[in-house]
């Protein structure tokens, strides 16, 4: 039997909490060391980890001398570049959170490096492997929508949670709610739709959260909702539609991918996919099962053990990732692309961003 992938986590905040949670359920995987500048967030880190785990406050010392085969980055969006940038001195496979950077030079360097990294680079996209979602993504790939034109993504969902130091009330930390909370979404798009995305065009403000809050004397500038059009080349488009001023919605997520024969719907939470035809032959709804204790391992519906199954996988066959870095890069571009619409009050074209 193979030796089990030893893992250090950089970042043990919320994110980096439910990575190793996700990590203790997997019998192929041990969390052997975690980094985090913050005592809460190593207290945090420990308690999850359990005994035996090495702890460091710097994460490049973890780097230099923590027994680790992989790490995991879930540090502060603004610190990915930095951090990626020492890990990539050494050979260790790597899974950084989304988004991969803030800024899209900083993609584009990440994506040259990784192409001659030794180890797997990821890109931590848990949406794409919660059950209902990728059900549904498989059943578009299979025609179960013919041709697809048209996809939608609702998310309206509670306000931002607080951070250690509240690093995440500001654009300049986040890259802008549209690459920070969406690039998930437009990663799915990208996957889903398949082809280029072109151009964008977004309509958003910041019109309920945060503004009674001050860090500094400077009160926080992300937006809170927003509607983006992204349009793809062969002529297929996709809308995100987000809201983050509402709570209590039975289903925080909804996909709805429709073509010219029909439409696939996944909903979240819930775990269900409704799939229907316009000749009116089918209409089906698939709920998921999921075991308990994936399921709440962590706020994303069991999605980051999946995710870390294929993860190990990769490193097993010495295969590549499922969530390139080029993935991540392209992701972040239509969230950047979409915070610039909304600034200058135009569409953006993806080829003014480099992509």
């Amino acid at each position: 039997m193979a030796e089990r992938i030893r893992y250090g986590i950089i970042g043990t905040g919320m994110m980096g909490c439910e990575h190793i949670m996700s990590l203790k359920l997997i019998p192929d995987a041990q969390v052997t060391a975690i980094a985090d500048p913050h005592e809460t967030s190593r207290r945090w880190g420990r308690d999850f980890a359990g005994d035996g785990v090495e702890v460091y406050d710097d994460y490049r010392e973890l780097l230099r001398r923590a027994p680790v085969d992989a790490v995991v980055i879930a540090t502060p969006n603004y610190t990915h570049f930095e951090v990626l940038q020492d890990v990539f001195r050494t050979r260790k496979h790597i899974l950084v959170e989304k988004p991969l950077c803030t800024e899209t030079a900083q993609c584009l360097r990440i994506v040259e490096a990784a192409a001659t990294h030794p180890g797997v680079v990821w890109v931590g996209m848990e949406y794409r492997y919660m059950r209902a979602v990728g059900a549904l993504i498989d059943e578009v790939r299979r025609g179960a929508v013919g041709r697809l034109w048209m996809l939608a993504i609702r998310e309206h969902r509670f306000p931002f949670l607080t951070k250690i130091g509240d690093w995440n009330r500001f654009n300049r930390n986040t890259g802008g709610t549209l690459v920070e909370k969406c690039c998930h979404f437009f990663d799915l798009m990208n996957l889903i739709v398949a082809r280029r995305p072109t151009s964008v065009y977004a309509s958003g403000a910041q019109s309920v959260n945060h503004l009674d809050e001050r860090y500094g004397g400077e009160t926080p500038d992300i937006i809170d909702n927003a509607f983006t059009i992204v349009d793809y080349e062969g002529g297929a488009r996709a809308l995100l539609d987000l809201c983050m001023f509402a709570e209590n919605a039975p289903h925080e997520v909804e996909i709805t991918a429709t073509g010219d024969v029909g439409k696939a719907q996944a909903l979240e939470p819930g775990d269900q996919l409704v799939l229907c035809r316009r000749d009116g032959s089918a209409h089906v709804t698939r709920a998921f099962e999921i075991d308990p204790a994936v399921k709440h391992a962590g706020a994303h519906h069991g999605s980051t053990y999946l995710e870390h199954l294929a993860f190990i996988a990769a490193i097993r066959s010495g295969g590549v990732p499922a969530v390139s870095a080029a993935d991540g890069a392209l992701a972040v571009a239509v969230g950047a692309a979409a915070e610039r619409s909304i600034a200058e009050k135009r569409p953006v074209e993806l080829r003014e961003l480099g992509f």
